[in-house]
């Protein structure tokens, strides 16, 4: 089992349960999307000693989270697991890391991102049109498939563009990425 030495910021123990299934690597809670000051401060001595990798679940709280500890620790890597690869099976449940596969938690813990606050927007919003991505009735649809495939987690029209020069997504990336999305699209036609 791949041992993982950065410490894993995740949501809760059924999270927790979950990540040391699929790998061997210390995780620690924020309890919720309401992360204490005592939480960050624990989370930010871990940065500085061991890293740290965001892996919190692809929803609304998910990413509350992961926007609060990235202002603390800029310099934490992130995990992100798709959408469609973290359903429940219970009706009532949410999106959740808890319910991805141990091989997606793996692949997810493979892909890591580092914020990149100092990149240049290459990605203007003409391009972002262009791509069908905003301001489009397939616009969720391409997105959803934009990051899933680049990997990013999921995010709203008005957060993309952050999004991706946050995690330095080249020009090149998003083409290639784009070219997949409309080969898909174009064989289920």
């Amino acid at each position: 089992m791949k041992k993982i030495e950065e410490v894993i910021v995740v949501e809760g123990r059924d999270d927790t349960k979950r990540i040391k299934m699929a790998v061997n690597a210390d995780t620690i809670e924020t309890r919720g999307s309401a992360v204490s000051e005592e939480t960050i401060k624990l989370i930010q001595k871990l940065a500085k000693t061991r890293g740290v990798i965001i892996f919190t679940d692809p929803d609304f709280s998910g990413e509350r989270i992961r926007r609060i500890v990235s202002q603390a620790v800029p310099n934490a890597k992130h995990a992100f697991v798709a959408r469609n690869k973290s359903v429940p099976t219970k009706l009532d449940g949410s999106l959740g890391v808890e319910h991805a596969s141990i091989e997606t938690i793996r692949e997810s813990l493979s892909n890591l991102y580092t914020e990149n606050t100092q990149a240049d927007e290459q990605i203007s919003r003409n391009d972002l049109m262009q791509a069908r991505l905003i301001n489009d009735d397939q616009a969720k649809i391409r997105r959803e498939k934009l990051c899933a495939f680049l990997q990013i987690g999921y995010v709203n029209a008005k957060q993309l563009s952050k999004r991706l020069r946050m995690f330095g997504v080249s020009k090149e990336e998003f083409n290639t990425a784009l070219e997949k999305i409309d080969m898909e699209g174009n064989l289920h036609a």
